[in-house]
């Protein structure tokens, strides 16, 4: 269907108005089903009593016959009783019932054809014959026929034909007002479904949540959308809160900015100098604030594809990029025991992009930190079932134990870091790209000083 057109008249039944037809429907094809197989049922329970009772009164006649008790006179009277009438080898009969005579009939008499019933009309009426053969007293052979009006079977099917089509129209009328009854109840928890989601839409507010009663699929629906409003939720007070605390981060070096800048015009040039040097550290440190935030941003988006990552050369990359950075620094390697040609390949399902910048991020906190205090060891190691830990320790002065619990926190930065250089966003955007690898972060202080922060990846992750 194209944009625009109309939607057919039934896209624009209420889903209860199209349950209640549905349900209808269905009865309506059961009923029918069961009505034509009970209404054959009883044409042929009616036609074999009919037979059965031909096949007795015959059998009466025949004894009759044998035993010369039977005499027929004057014309068969249809409408009373059953009719019967002898016919011989030659095809001929007295005529009084009126019966046909076939050569079929004429067969059976002279002992050619077994006994048959066939349908005829006598006086406008139907009946039902039954052809047998006998012998007759004088020892030659015979056919019996035997006829009764059949019009009582006809009229006894046609009331039991009549009174299934009544059932079947009640039954798919009742199917269709209790159908449409279930299905309305059943909806209820749709429609309250339907009414939370349009009050979020009128309101823009997430905080609203539904009532979640017993465990079936529409409670399972309605977990979900919880479950669903929760996390946007959570979104949302996550990018006011990070849109906040930008606000807040960014205003003290543009303020500082915009005072360096307007110093400039009213400094003689010896100082001019110190001061464009002063503007282009703030710059620098406002591009990696920008830079932190726009990472932390695209948590928020769909993540990277995941694939197979060699954590180890990655590893080892990370840490020949942070020599470079950090020329001051030593950083000491144990990968599972040796270097990446020598040792079992840690392979993990990730998003290289991510844990680069993550395992980046690690190696400059701990620079930063504790680099003149002493070498930065990092470590990656097997962890049992299939899992690695990456390991970063400085020998600095460590973590208070008070600031512990929120290291990975957004723009925290402990009384000891205010004065250093940095957004205070490295370890949250180690503890996102965690969060998104299913994996483990933590941060303690190891016996000898420093800190220490390990980071626990699993193949749980997966595409």
């Amino acid at each position: 269907m194209r944009r625009g057109e109309p939607l057919p008249v039934w896209g624009r039944l209420p889903i209860r108005a199209r349950l209640a037809v549905l349900a209808a429907a269905a009865v309506a094809v059961a009923v029918a089903g069961a009505a034509l197989v009970a209404y054959a049922v009883v044409d042929r329970t009616l036609h074999n009593e009919l037979d059965r009772s031909l096949q007795r009164q015959s059998a009466q006649l025949k004894r009759e016959i044998q035993t010369r008790d039977w005499a027929q006179t004057g014309t068969c009277e249809w409408r009373l009783s059953p009719c019967a009438q002898i016919v011989q080898p030659d095809g001929t009969a007295d005529q009084k019932a009126g019966l046909p005579i076939t050569p079929r009939m004429v067969a059976v008499a002279g002992g050619r054809a077994e006994a048959f019933f066939t349908e005829s009309t006598a006086l406008g009426l139907p009946i039902r014959i039954y052809t047998m053969p006998i012998r007759l007293p004088d020892g030659s052979n015979a056919a019996l026929e035997v006829g009764v009006r059949s019009d009582g079977v006809d009229r006894s099917l046609r009331q039991a034909g009549l009174a299934l089509l009544l059932t079947a129209i009640v039954g798919v009328g009742v199917a269709a007002l209790l159908g449409y009854l279930v299905a309305r109840g059943a909806m209820r928890p749709v429609a309250r479904l339907t009414r939370a989601s349009e009050r979020i839409a009128a309101t823009r507010d997430p905080g609203v949540r539904m009532n979640v009663t017993g465990r079936d699929e529409l409670a399972r629906l309605a977990t979900s959308f919880n479950a669903m409003l929760g996390a946007l939720d959570e979104s949302i007070t996550a990018q006011r809160r990070l849109v906040a605390d930008a606000s807040h981060e960014l205003r003290t070096p543009l303020t500082a900015l915009r005072s360096d800048i307007e110093l400039l015009d009213r400094l003689p040039p010896e100082r001019r100098e110190r001061v464009m040097a002063r503007l282009r550290g703030q710059l620098a440190g406002l591009g990696d604030l920008v830079g932190d935030l726009i990472e932390l941003a695209r948590g928020d988006e769909p993540a990277d594809p995941v694939e197979d990552v060699r954590l180890d050369r990655l590893v080892e990359h990370c840490v020949e990029q942070a020599r470079t950075r950090w020329p001051a620094v030593t950083f000491t390697i144990d990968v599972a025991g040796g270097p990446a040609d020598r040792h079992e390949p840690a392979v993990v399902p990730g998003m290289p992009r991510r844990l680069t910048r993550a395992v980046a991020n690690l190696l400059d906190n701990a620079a930063k930190f504790g680099g003149t205090s002493g070498p930065v060891e990092v470590g990656l190691a097997p962890t049992p079932p299939d899992g690695w830990r990456l390991s970063v320790r400085d020998h600095g002065p460590g973590i208070d134990p008070a600031d512990l619990p929120y290291v990975f926190d957004r723009f925290y930065r402990s009384t000891g870091a205010r004065g250093l250089p940095g957004s205070g966003l490295g370890l949250a955007i180690v503890a996102q790209v965690a969060r998104e690898h299913h994996a483990e972060v933590r941060a303690v202080r190891p016996d000898g000083g420093g800190t220490l922060i390990s980071l626990d990846l699993s193949p749980g992750l997966s595409s």
